[in-house]
């Protein structure tokens, strides 16, 4: 009687040692585990080579688990089908016909219906077995004799890696290309001191059965030099007009499942821009094919396709094998140096098998020489023997013969007795004796095994090399940013009076008539929109608070909706303080040596260096010192001396020179820019003379002036009139610079949109009511515009 812990903690060690040598792990000789080895061993032994007819699966498995393997049948044929399949191994060890599963998942057919045979290249894994070369073992029951490895010719484990699951340990090793494989192992062969990288230069990479392409990264080296590490595999892909084909998937997906996912991506609006997905993959390969909406998106969904799909994968590599029954961790340089050390001593073995074989012909021919030399005497022992015992005994005393050169002297038919015969036995014993001195060099030299082995590398790379399938790119993989997974669409951003806001699509306001009621665009209750700005998603904004500080941030930051979706806190993506609101919005100046000309609402205007805020931190900084009932209404970019056109509430405009606003750092409140008499700034903004000036009032009516109908003065004048207030037009509340082809989106009180065309606004004097823009419903009002 044991402890119970005892007994568990035995049988369990005893299990794992079970499955870590006997089935998880593959040997580090012939690069199989025992499964697969024994399939290939029972296919062999049914005479399955690749020119003989094939024989149904059933068959084969049935002789496996009867004589080697007595384990499940569906595990046996399992891995028997994972042997035929191209999209699993780089070179396939089985020849299969009929159905041995697919790359969509689908599971091989029924063992009944489906047929094998070994594949030509796997019979190099067991050419030379029966010459003494490996060592056998008893099976399961002791009543047959089993490989414990094969004297495989083919460096197996390299050029078609392998993965499996043991107990508290696991490998997943890479397939190679066979001719790469070949020229690093001849390489090491003659360069026994030669380094990892040297090995490298012929070993660029995995290759796997589907293509693809992977990164020579630094983490790809380090599975190289310590037998740990992963590599990045992408599909290849190509661009045709508004299609991208997908032509290979990464090492191991399931293609159907990937097309399934995709599409649930699509239709879950992860991916944008996807109008649709088809499968027009063949007997040639594959071919997935994703329409896309526009030509100009194409680059933003491949990048989507990297980053939100398996189309690039992370794949991890331990090159776990067994040495002598122990687990190892090998590098490159150890595996190459242990299929070296292997091939040298199967051929070793194998020349000291055919060695002495043809020590024992010779040793007959060398007999039949005397024989025939003696032919007299040999014919009178013969007819005077009374038997043949006595006939054989006679003839190894009288010529010194052993007995199995007198056996076959008595075996030899008369025919050899001519003189035609004679001479062949000659020259065959010359050409043998040539053969035993070639062998027992090879036997006796290192040198000339290695030179055998050589020979045997090039033969197998003329057999069965072909070309790398998977692309290597030299170098890390280049990162995606954010921008690269969204689309550079024309936005328009929305702040409310509140400072909410929301990003909408631009083609969400198709263009109307001028006095259309346009379309809503919700806010809150107790809400309006306070300015509107349009921009690139990739643009950088800059956000002016009620406190006079500036923050920036990308413009898709701001949350895509649906122009009837309401606005987000700007506490959302920045760092505003408590009772900080967004009250302007700007986007990133073009120019860095430009100027910035800041306008408050109580009329102060500044001027300070682009500088200023363009290197600022994400969390912003003070750019213009404001009163408590203040706050900034426009931000505009100037290059060199511009006019300045500040519009007020009263209708009035006044245009001075930016010279005579004086420079000032971010800690100044700026200088007066024009009288207000009680009135506010509404816009501002340079101005040019071949611009005309769009005045909107409150109740929908709007002009163009020409810009050069407005007179300069000098900075805090009163100005001239805009637009002269009266109950039909209401007071001023926007104005802005378009030029002809300009599109300007207007925004109501009540959340009503409306984009309509520059050109279909009346250029109209300074004194001119102007005509109806926007069509309003009772008790609305117009809130803001911008040009798009």
């Amino acid at each position: 009687m044991r402890p119970i812990e005892e007994e568990i903690k035995n049988s369990y060690l005893d299990y794992a040692m079970s499955v870590i040598v006997s089935r998880a792990i593959p040997d580090v000789r012939d690069g199989l585990k025992p499964v697969q080895r024994r399939i290939i061993y029972s296919m062999y032994e049914l005479n399955l080579n690749h020119d003989k007819p094939y024989k149904k699966s059933a068959r084969i498995v049935g002789e496996t688990m009867g004589k080697y393997h007595p384990h499940g049948d569906s595990a046996i044929y399992d891995a028997l089908a994972r042997m035929s399949q191209d999209f699993s191994l780089r070179y396939p060890l089985v020849d299969g016909q009929g159905n041995f599963g697919s790359i969509d998942g689908d599971a091989p057919a029924a063992m009944r219906y489906t047929e094998a045979r070994l594949a030509r290249i796997a019979e190099e894994m067991i050419r030379d077995i029966d010459k003494e070369t490996v060592p056998f073992m008893p099976n399961f029951d002791g009543s047959l004799n089993e490989p414990v490895y094969f004297p495989s010719k083919i460096p197996q484990l390299l050029i078609n890696g392998t993965s499996g699951i043991a107990v508290g340990m696991a490998t997943n090793m890479l397939p190679h290309n066979l001719n790469e494989v070949c020229d690093a192992i001849k390489y090491k062969i003659d360069h026994e001191d030669s380094s990892l990288y040297d090995l490298l230069k012929f070993i660029k990479g995995p290759d796997f059965p589907g293509g693809g392409i992977i990164y020579r990264t630094k983490d790809m080296i380090d599975i190289y030099k310590t037998g740990h590490g992963k590599v990045i595999c992408r599909g290849s892909i190509e661009a045709e007009d508004k299609r991208i084909i997908i032509k290979s998937l990464p090492y191991g997906l399931n293609k159907a499942q990937y097309i399934q996912d995709l599409a649930n991506l699509v239709n879950n609006d992860q991916i944008n821009n996807i109008s649709d997905i088809k499968d027009e993959s063949d007997r040639n390969g594959i071919r997935i094919v994703i329409k896309v909406k526009g030509h100009d998106r194409i680059d933003l969904v491949v990048n989507q396709l990297y980053e939100k799909t398996q189309l690039e994968t992370s794949i991890s590599v331990t090159n776990l094998v067994l040495l002598d029954n122990v687990p190892v961790v090998m590098n490159l340089e150890d595996l190459i140096k242990n299929f070296i050390g292997f091939r040298l001593d199967v051929i070793k073995k194998r020349s000291e098998y055919d060695l002495k074989k043809l020590n024992e012909r010779m040793h007959i021919l060398n007999g039949l020489l005397i024989a025939l030399n003696n032919i007299d005497l040999v014919i009178k022992i013969i007819r005077s023997s009374s038997d043949v015992n006595s006939a054989r005994s006679s003839l190894m005393k009288e010529l010194s013969l052993t007995e199995v050169q007198a056996n076959a002297i008595l075996d030899m038919r008369l025919q050899r007795l001519t003189a035609l015969e004679i001479s062949k036995l000659k020259e065959e014993i010359d050409e043998i004796n040539k053969k035993i001195e070639y062998l027992s060099d090879v036997v006796n030299n290192e040198n000339t095994r290695k030179n055998v082995l050589k020979a045997e590398l090039d033969e197998i790379k003329k057999q069965y090399g072909d070309r790398r399938r998977t692309e290597v790119i030299e170098g890390e993989i280049s990162r995606r940013d954010e921008e690269d997974l969204i689309p550079n669409e024309e936005s328009v951003i929305i702040l409310s009076e509140k400072g909410l806001l929301k990003r909408v699509s631009l083609d969400e306001y198709k263009s109307q008539r001028r006095g259309g009621r346009g379309i809503i665009t919700n806010t809150r209750d107790n809400d309006s929109v306070k300015s509107v700005v349009s921009c690139m998603a990739h643009d950088t904004l800059y956000f002016f608070t009620n406190t006079g500080r500036v923050l920036k941030e990308k413009a898709y930051r701001i949350e895509k909706r649906d122009r009837k979706a309401l606005g987000v806190s700007g506490n959302k993506f920045l760092k505003l303080n408590d009772n900080e609101i967004i009250r302007q919005i700007i986007k990133s100046p073009e120019n860095l040596e430009d100027l910035l000309i800041i306008v408050t609402k109580n009329g102060f205007i500044k001027k300070t260096n682009i500088s200023e805020i363009l290197d600022m931190r994400k969390s912003g900084i003070k750019i213009i010192n404001l009163a408590n009932n203040d706050e900034v209404v426009s931000v505009s970019e100037i290059s060199g001396s511009s006019k300045i056109f500040v519009a007020a509430s009263n209708g009035k405009a006044a245009v001075f020179l930016s010279d005579e606003v004086p420079l000032t750092s971010r800690s100044s409140r700026g200088v007066k820019s024009m009288k207000l008499n009680g009135s506010y700034v509404i816009s501002a903004f340079p101005v040019k003379d071949d611009d005309t000036i769009l005045s909107i009032t409150e109740n929908g009516l709007g002009k163009r002036t020409r810009a050069t109908e407005f007179p300069e003065h000098h900075r805090g004048s009163s100005g001239v009139y805009l637009f002269k207030e009266n109950e039909k037009t209401g007071k001023l509340v926007m104005a802005l610079p378009v030029k002809d082809d300009d599109e300007i989106i207007i925004v109501t009180k009540n959340d009503q949109t409306i984009r309509i065309k520059s050109s279909d606004i009346s250029i109209l004097s300074r004194f001119a009511s102007g005509v109806r823009l926007v069509g309003l419903t009772e008790n609305d009002s117009i809130s803001t515009a911008c040009v798009v």
